[in-house]
């Protein structure tokens, strides 16, 4: 049988959370601080813990990097939809938490899809192999890069735009969207758009997360913003990311509010197929990393289909074989290769 560990310093959630969970049939094991989740963790396996962050005693980032450094296990941080708490669960996430999920309740769009959500994390999180989080926990942070200064003056706009990288993640992505960011050049030449599902306190997080680590710019996406070569654009919470030509021939982000049968908003599915409304096939680059689900296998499948070039993370190396395997089952992925193999084509994309 699962073991889930649920660490909330709140007998309301506590009850919530375990409400929800124990109709997957998992053995429950509460604690009411980070201390308490420490010791518990250290003695027992677990196959989840759900974290929370502002506890007595010890706070959730401390007994995140103590068990990732005992005993690594697949950890769901618990987080409210503010921003500071935006911030700290990146903090976590980069000391070997997978994901999060919201606090019971607290999505606008209502309760039973956060269920839905909490319910569809435990159960992937709980089949991530041990293995794979060693190699998570020993992920080294990223440093902070300054921007390089270009002497030249930049003629560069929107129409000089030669190719265009689109890249879909979810459970498990913020780490790999890290690691492509800061590995990018300063020099390099094409626009990289990219989904990562996030509610909108979070993108923002997020991007100025990565703009710190990368020597490109990034920019948490906006209505009109146009799309430069050599910037990264990660695609605001709560909004899809489109794209549009003005008269001019220049091209802008375009953000549509509707969300339309996609369970996730942002969603990979839709900047793909908007991208082809505006691009040539042969001119995108789809990829598609970690995550529970099926978004952007339609939108590869498309890509693929107008002659694009798409890239899939295999299994070998997807914290959650979820979205990637959608995508290369319906035959929307060109190459199926491990992470590192996916950073070197984007890196060296000619």
């Amino acid at each position: 049988m699962k073991k889930v560990l649920i660490v909330d310093d709140s007998a309301l959630v506590r009850k919530q959370l375990t409400e929800i969970i124990s109709t997957l049939g998992f053995e429950i094991t509460i604690a009411k601080n980070g201390q308490e989740a420490v010791d518990k963790a250290t003695t027992t396996q677990y196959d989840v813990i759900t974290m929370d962050i502002n506890m007595p005693v010890m706070d959730g980032i401390e007994a995140v990097k103590q068990i990732m450094d005992k005993r690594p296990t697949a950890i769901l941080m618990v987080s409210s939809l503010t921003t500071e708490n935006a911030s700290i669960t990146m903090d976590a996430l980069d000391l070997g938490a997978i994901d999060y999920i919201l606090k019971p309740g607290t999505m606008n769009v209502g309760k039973n899809e956060n269920r839905e959500e909490i319910l569809q994390k435990i159960k992937s999180l709980s089949r991530i192999p041990k293995r794979r989080l060693q190699r998570q926990a020993s992920r080294p942070p990223q440093r902070e890069r300054k921007k390089v200064v270009q002497e030249l003056e930049q003629t560069t706009d929107s129409r000089d735009i030669e190719k265009v990288v689109l890249i879909g993640s979810s459970t498990g992505g913020p780490g790999l969207i890290e690691q492509i960011c800061s590995a990018l050049p300063a020099n390099y030449k094409y626009p990289v758009c990219i989904v990562q599902h996030m509610p909108e306190q979070f993108t923002k997080a997020f991007a100025q997360r990565l703009d710190r680590s990368s020597a490109l710019n990034v920019h948490e996406s906006a209505s009109n913003m146009e799309l430069l070569p050599g910037n990264i654009y990660v695609a605001r919470g709560g909004v899809h990311m489109n794209f549009a030509k003005k008269t001019s021939g220049k091209i802008v982000i375009r953000e549509d509010k509707d969300k339309g049968d996609n369970f996730f908003q942002p969603s990979a599915n839709d900047m793909m197929h908007s991208a082809l409304s505006v691009f040539k096939a042969t001119n995108l680059i789809g990829i598609i990393l970690t995550g529970i689900g099926d978004d952007g296998a339609d939108g590869m499948v498309e890509l693929k289909s107008a002659g694009a070039y798409t890239l899939g993370e295999s299994e070998n190396s997807a914290t959650v074989y979820g979205m990637p395997k959608e995508a290369y089952d319906r035959g929307g992925v060109s190459e199926q290769l491990d992470f590192k193999d996916i950073l070197k084509k984007i890196v060296t994309l000619k």
